[in-house]
């Protein structure tokens, strides 16, 4: 399970923001990663804003790439609010990559 965990993390690092240079797992916008005995997927993300202008391709874009992953049975995105995402969240590569160190 640990392999597959890693194969969505990888997965997740080729999606980005495209307002932001920075892949949505760099940002933080990924709260959660599940994953079930029967392969199923579950994320629980968030955005950098509830009026984000990708909030809905972004996610489908995200269950697709992480649903396409050999091994994978299914993927669902939750996307969620609390708590709310702040430049705290980034890591320290994507701070930065974005000028906040």
């Amino acid at each position: 399970m640990i392999e597959l965990e890693n194969k969505v993390v990888e997965v997740l690092k080729t999606i980005y923001d495209p307002e932001i240079p920075v892949d949505v797992f760099e940002l933080g916008l990924i709260y959660e990663v599940n994953i079930d005995a029967d392969k199923n997927v579950s994320i629980d993300m968030t955005l950098t804003s509830p009026n984000c202008p990708v909030a809905e391709s972004m996610p489908k874009e995200v269950e697709d790439k992480v649903g396409a992953i050999e091994g994978v049975n299914s993927a669902k995105v939750n996307i969620v609010f609390d708590p709310p995402w702040d430049k705290d969240m980034m890591s320290e590569e994507a701070k930065l990559e974005l000028g906040f160190l």
